[in-house]
């Protein structure tokens, strides 16, 4: 398949940017892309689209979701207003997740999932919650990524907020689904071990997650010092940071994913930095959660592999991005900064994360990188270059200005259409399963 007559940006940084281009796709990789003259010169006899003069680049990736919020959206709230993150947790979200059933992750899975591709995500790192529901969780969300073709990774978070055996059933179901799909036979679905924050999980509980890792080709992907409460209990109770304990408890690595990050210190930034830790940004989410803001910049300078995600938040990755670009200038009182590092997190970090876990070149346009693509109906007012390509993005995509999209070479959704998706009658099933989840509440 060719898809031609398009402004191709790459995120190759040895060719940055076509302003008429094209990219051959065979099976599930990039074979080639070129201008769309020389394209058409070497594969005459391909299946051609014609993007008339939209936007071809990679899909983006989400390195921090939660899926299992979704049917949160639109429930009546009692009870008087929250006044902090501890609030949010214990009178939304704690009981939320004590109240979900498999059919309720399976349906937030095919309607989040959904709201992905329809907003150019191919690749997406999700964490779960579902105390009740644990065992066969994660094949619930992984069955509907199989069914509409999205690239994802799946963990639930051990805690011990619920006992001791939840919390063993948690760590379980991770090692299981690790073993099941950490492997070589395929390259849609992998796994990771999650781990809710540090305030909820005591030593014992920890060392037993390491035991049960050790060995297997994965990381942890957990919250760090997200809110005030997980600071002041690890002071309290291990008289220690947050980061300093993870590190001691051997959770830290160069596959783990620290989520928030935001009440840490620059000796923590070191820390992170020396274990080779992943990061993830969610501006949105912390601004939403009135947290505090991440030291993002601070750790784009320490060099820390720092990614960008949603938290649940919403599933459009400009919105992120978008998001980024302004908090940073905000807090720091400088309309100078963040410029260059929200980019590199969105675009170089995300896919540094995606790799540790999926094999092979994703979120890039380049021969035989993986076939994760997608078509943005965007017409740029003034010209695009490979100089201001980011510029564009920021000020001129949304998600929805996504048509098509293209996830290791099959396309999954045309015209804004999912393709072999009935997605009125998920909606329609989803709106029903969330009902009898309220009504649990």
């Amino acid at each position: 398949m060719i898809l031609k007559n398009g402004r191709v940006i790459t995120q190759d940084k040895d060719r940055p940017y076509i302003e008429n281009g094209a990219i051959v796709i065979k099976g599930n990789k990039i074979v080639d892309v070129d201008t769309t003259e020389k394209i058409l010169e070497k594969y005459s006899n391909d299946e051609v689209v014609d993007v008339d003069g939209k936007v071809i680049m990679p899909g983006f990736i989400n390195t921090h979701h939660h899926i299992y919020s979704a049917f949160a959206r639109g429930m009546a709230s009692s009870g008087k207003p929250n006044e902090n993150f501890l609030e949010i947790l214990e009178n939304l979200w704690w009981k939320i997740d004590k109240k979900l059933t498999l059919e309720d992750l399976k349906y937030s899975a095919y309607t989040t999932y959904i709201d992905c591709i329809k907003k150019g995500v191919t690749t997406v790192f999700d964490h779960n919650a579902s105390p009740f529901a644990i065992t066969g969780s994660l094949e619930s969300i992984a069955d509907a990524a199989k069914d509409l073709g999205l690239r994802t990774c799946l963990c639930y978070e051990v805690s011990d907020r619920d006992g001791e055996e939840i919390a063993k059933e948690g760590i379980a179901e991770n090692i299981n689904f690790i073993k099941k799909y950490n492997t070589d036979e395929q390259n849609m679905i992998k796994g990771m071990f999650g781990l809710h924050a540090s305030f909820t999980l005591s030593d014992d509980t920890l060392i037993a997650c390491d035991r049960e890792l050790k060995g297997l080709n994965a990381g942890y992907h957990v919250h760090v010092a997200e809110g005030i409460d997980d600071l002041e209990q690890c002071l309290e109770k291990h008289g220690k940071r947050v980061v300093e304990r993870l590190r001691d408890m051997n959770i830290l690595g160069d596959k783990t994913i620290a989520v928030h990050c935001i009440h840490v210190t620059d000796d923590e930034l070191n820390i992170l930095k020396d274990t080779d830790t992943m990061v993830v940004h969610n501006p949105e989410s912390n601004m939403g959660n009135a947290v505090g803001c991440q030291p993002f910049l601070e750790l784009h300078k320490k060099g820390v592999t720092i990614g960008l995600g949603t938290d649940g938040y919403t599933s459009d990755m400009t919105e992120s991005m978008k998001v980024a670009n302004i908090i940073h200038k905000h807090v720091k009182q400088n309309p100078s900064v963040a410029w260059g590092e929200v980019p590199v997190s969105m675009f170089e970090n995300n896919r540094k994360i995606a790799q540790k876990y999926f094999s092979g070149d994703l979120g890039v346009l380049k021969s035989g990188a993986l076939a994760d693509v997608i078509v943005v109906d965007y017409d740029p007012l003034t010209p695009m270059n490979e100089n201001n390509i980011n510029s564009h993005i920021l000020f001129g995509f949304t998600g929805k200005d996504v048509v098509t999209t293209i996830i290791d070479g099959k396309v999954v959704m045309k015209d804004r259409e999912l393709v072999g998706i009935n997605e009125r009658e998920i909606f329609k099933t989803s709106r029903e399963v969330a009902k009898r989840l309220w009504d649990r509440m």
